[in-house]
């Protein structure tokens, strides 16, 4: 194939880098890649990540022929790939690789055992949303770790094909590890009574503890340092909030400038909690400080998620929070153990949302109360 008479040379200068090219084209041909992909990706300037992109699965089945193939409706193949939230393709178009045919088996397998449709979507799309930064996380690190100055296609492309060669057969397994060890761990705060095994499960709300922690200034700062700056402060958090879990608190999620916190146990709560405020005011001077609200009641978990009034009440309260503090609700004060805190009464708060005053109580510990005033 006469590469350059077909334009796949024409953004290349130096006698050197051409003749890269050309031997990244032939390798890449030689796979079996055609000639409108080559063109595709020399256009968007992905050349050298074909062979990773390859080794990923090649797009060889439609939907369609999957779902013929399994014996399932094609539109609960469609209505997957978009849970996990990949562009939804039209029935015939051919986007789906080898591993996505072995998926389709599986998911197939999971409604024959008798899991629920819009139970098995949810799952789905946890896991794509999860896996999705996951993936975001891990493309600029191996980007700024094997991509280095003077590279030539070819070499780069080599060198990614290797890393994903090695790198890639190891994720399943420990990210399967890291999925035993979370259900393990959030098992341990289930019970199952005898009133469920004679009933079934209650579906439904659950008494939690939910906290909020943010980043003071944080808004302002970004005005005023770099964006690298301003990411490695959000990464800090996340960290210190890692950090400092204990059973039964989970950390929910981290927002940028926020970390949101769950826990069937109030007291564990404002411990986990007070301990990150304070690990953050340790970073020093130039870390900006935290505060942190917590409500207690009936709320949701889904998805991964947590929704209902404690939820919302937690947020208002760590927006009106003093920097360094950790304020709770009166049901937080009231489902927590007496001996364990001094509480500071604050006033009464109109929060957005409540529809009526708030009573609001800043946490310290006894003991550390008791030391202050030795």
């Amino acid at each position: 194939m006469d590469f350059a008479a077909e334009g796949l040379l024409d953004d290349i200068d130096g006698e050197t880098a051409r003749a890269e090219r050309l031997a990244l084209l032939a390798q890449l041909r030689a796979d079996g890649v055609g000639l409108e992909e080559l063109k595709r990706a020399a256009a968007e300037q992905r050349l050298p990540l074909l062979q990773v992109e390859r080794a990923l699965g090649t797009e060889r089945h439609t939907p369609r022929e999957v779902a013929d193939e399994i014996g399932i409706d094609v539109e609960l193949v469609l209505r997957h790939r978009a849970a996990l939230g990949l562009p939804r393709p039209e029935p015939d178009e051919r986007v789906l690789t080898d591993s996505d045919l072995e998926a389709a088996r599986r998911l197939s397998a999971f409604h024959a055992a008798g899991l629920p449709a819009e139970g098995i979507l949810e799952v789905s799309r946890v896991l794509g949303e999860g896996l999705a930064r996951v993936a975001a996380t891990l493309r600029p690190l191996v980007r700024e770790t094997f991509i280095h100055p003077g590279d030539s296609e070819r070499e780069l492309s080599e060198r990614y094909a290797t890393v994903t060669q090695q790198l890639g057969p190891e994720l399943g397994p420990v990210m399967q590890h890291i999925l035993n060890m979370h259900l393990r761990d959030q098992l341990r705060s289930d019970a199952v009574g005898q009133a469920e095994l004679r009933n079934g499960p209650l579906r439904g709300t659950v008494e939690v503890s939910i906290a909020f922690a943010d980043l003071v200034g944080f808004t302002k700062l970004g005005e005023r340092v770099p964006a690298e700056e301003l990411g490695a402060i959000a990464g800090r958090l996340s960290t210190l909030a890692s950090d400092v879990l204990r059973s039964p608190v989970r950390l929910v999620k981290t927002i940028g400038d926020a970390a949101m916190l769950v826990s069937p146990d109030p007291d564990a709560m404002l411990d986990v909690t007070l301990e990150l405020v304070a690990a953050a005011e340790a970073e020093g001077a130039d870390f900006p400080r935290l505060r942190a609200g917590i409500a207690t009641g009936a709320a949701l978990g889904r998805q991964g998620d947590w929704f209902g009034s404690p939820v919302n009440l937690a947020s208002r309260i760590t927006g009106i929070a003093r920097a360094g503090s950790v304020v709770a609700a009166a049901t937080t004060r009231d489902a927590a153990a007496a001996s364990r805190w001094r509480w500071s009464s604050l006033p009464a708060r109109r929060l957005k949302g409540v529809d009526h005053p708030v009573s609001l109580f800043r946490a310290r510990r006894a003991a550390d109360q008791a030391g202050a005033a030795r």
